[in-house]
């Protein structure tokens, strides 16, 4: 995969995080970082069909500049929607009573963060709204450096989670500084950084 169709998988599965479910959008992500595209584009794009996620035009022409054939029948299958919806859910710099304790992952990330490009790292408590694919729970987000490869970044820190705590809370990694999509703008916007370089 060359650097440009690299860049545009980013971008897509930036674009789809908080549509498509958590764990859904993990593998596509590890898929394609792992270099195994074939098996994220079947991933991606059956689970949008099967589960009548659309896309917009724009978001369409971006992964079919990714594929093999730009005709697929796969993306044929997943329904067009004017625009882009609204995010499906509500984030809060803190969580209910009762939430699950992120101390030890606040540590785990935090540690190795910078050997990802990490700059800043903030965590926020995620509450569903109607029609949202999964349920309520911490998510972080790494704002990074322009290099830092945030697919590598994702997966690097997505499986310290799971080998050291059995977690699966979502991670988004961005450029800091730059313009985001909209989950993760409405994360950052009210996500309080827990660790900066």
């Amino acid at each position: 995969m060359d650097a440009k169709t690299y860049a545009t998988v980013t971008d897509v599965c930036a674009r789809l995080a908080g549509r498509l479910e958590d764990d859904t959008l993990r593998s596509v992500r590890e898929d394609y970082f792992g270099g195994e595209p074939a098996q994220a584009e079947t991933t991606l794009l059956m689970s949008m069909a099967y589960e009548n996620i659309g896309l917009t035009t724009e978001e369409r022409d971006l992964i079919a500049s990714t594929l093999d054939d730009p005709d697929s029948p796969d993306l044929a299958a997943v329904p067009t929607i004017p625009e882009v919806p609204p995010v499906p859910y509500r984030f809060t710099a803190t969580a209910p009573p009762g939430a699950p304790d992120p101390s030890k992952a606040d540590i785990i990330l935090s540690t190795d963060a910078p050997r990802h490009g990490g700059h800043r790292l903030r965590r926020a408590w995620r509450e569903p709204l109607d029609g949202a694919p999964d349920l309520a729970k911490w998510v972080y987000v790494l704002q990074t450096s322009e290099s830092a490869n945030l697919l590598g970044a994702f997966s690097g820190l997505s499986g310290r989670l799971w080998v050291v705590l059995k977690e699966k809370w979502p991670l988004e990694v961005v450029v800091e500084g730059r313009l985001l999509p909209p989950y993760q703008a409405a994360a950052v916007t009210v996500a309080p950084p827990i660790w900066s370089l």
